[in-house]
């Protein structure tokens, strides 16, 4: 792979900016378009940048495919867990008023955690298919070498 000195600092620059804006689409997806799957969409486009540009074994050293692996697992926890929760406080699931003393606060928190926890799944599998599908294409060029 060239190493392209420009691409590399504007990446280092962009990348931050994107994780930022990541956020901001995660933490506003409750009160206007946005959430948890376009945030974990937007996080996971940052880290493929990031593979792009420096190498697919340095962004596995960055975020681990074990790592992924746990936080696929704890995003569907979360979302789950969130509507079991809401169960045994007497709603139906994923009902999140009775999450906490008042109507609109437990919703507030139920879509919080509901979009924290598909945000996560989202940028997790989407590295996970990313590097397997980066990782195929390097055996296929060993192959033919």
């Amino acid at each position: 792979m060239k190493h392209n000195l420009i691409l590399r600092v504007v990446s280092k620059f962009l990348i931050p900016l994107i994780f930022l804006f990541a956020l901001y689409v995660q933490f506003h997806g409750d009160f206007g378009p946005g959430g948890g799957f376009q945030a974990g969409v937007i996080f996971s486009a940052a880290i493929i940048l990031y593979a792009l540009v420096f190498g697919v074994d340095s962004a596995k050293q960055v975020i681990p495919p074990s790592i992924l692996l746990f936080l696929a697992s704890l995003g569907v926890l979360i979302y789950a867990g969130t509507g079991v929760a809401s169960l045994m406080m007497g709603g139906n699931y994923l009902e999140y008023g009775v999450l906490a003393s008042t109507q609109l606060a437990g919703q507030h928190i139920g879509i919080l955690l509901i979009e924290l926890g598909v945000g996560i799944t989202v940028m997790a599998v989407m590295l996970i298919m990313f590097f397997a599908f980066a990782e195929r294409g390097r055996q296929q060029e060993d192959k033919k070498s």
